[in-house]
């Protein structure tokens, strides 16, 4: 599992003066076997994430109100088998700068609203790619969502669940108990706060899902 860069190899990574861009990666992903026969008839159901920054981010379902978006390392989401990756072109933003970006949309992409055919990982990557490129990410990704209902009848059961499950237990908590806890947090934060408590990480775990800063959380609630 690898975390957000420290303070350190930002500044470091920002010390080129922002001459260099940093090459954007579309990691795709087999889901089934069935792939090996429908990928060359332009189709497959798979799982894509974005590769930058030596890191790749996906989004993923679980059953909280709270981040799907999630963080492994490169060409190593666990659960899936890795097929081939896509360039998709470049960025200038520096590592800090895609950690906000990627905190800003992780706003819109919470675990129990995934949904396998209005709202999947390929989704969620293909707002990535226009966002940077200004262009979709390749149409054989996500072929399979947009053609709807047909693609409940062709998925067996366990793949129509299929997403990355690996948060722990969440208590349930009132309101009130989330918005003190959120000022509570707002109190204990400083500009030296280490950036790896922007995740939310689960022991002996591969995935690492963002979470939202508290500040917009209190505002959502609000």
């Amino acid at each position: 599992m690898r975390l957000f860069p420290s303070n350190s190899s930002v500044t470091k990574g920002q010390s080129n003066g922002g001459s260099n861009r940093a090459l954007l990666y579309l990691n795709v992903y087999d889901l089934t076997p069935i792939n090996d026969y429908l990928y060359w008839f332009g189709l497959g159901i798979f799982h894509s994430g974005i590769e930058v920054h030596d890191l790749e981010y996906g989004f993923g379902a679980h059953e909280y109100p709270t981040s799907g978006v999630f963080e492994v390392e490169p060409r190593s989401c666990p659960g899936f088998v890795f097929r081939r990756s896509v360039l998709l072109g470049s960025t200038n933003m520096s590592r800090s700068e895609f950690r906000a970006f990627m905190e800003q949309l992780s706003q819109k992409y919470h675990g129990d609203t995934y949904h396998l055919i209005a709202k999947n990982c390929n989704h969620f990557t293909d707002e990535v790619c226009l966002q940077l490129t200004g262009k979709p990410i390749p149409g054989w990704v996500n072929r399979l969502a947009r053609l709807g209902s047909f693609c409940n009848c062709l998925l067996p059961e366990s793949i129509q669940v299929t997403a990355v499950r690996h948060l722990p237990d969440h208590p349930t908590y009132s309101d009130d108990e989330i918005l003190d806890s959120a000022a509570t947090s707002l109190t204990a934060e400083s500009e030296e706060e280490d950036s790896d408590h922007h995740l939310l990480t689960t022991p002996n775990s591969d995935v690492a899902f963002l979470k939202e800063k508290p500040v917009r959380l209190a505002k959502e609630l609000l």
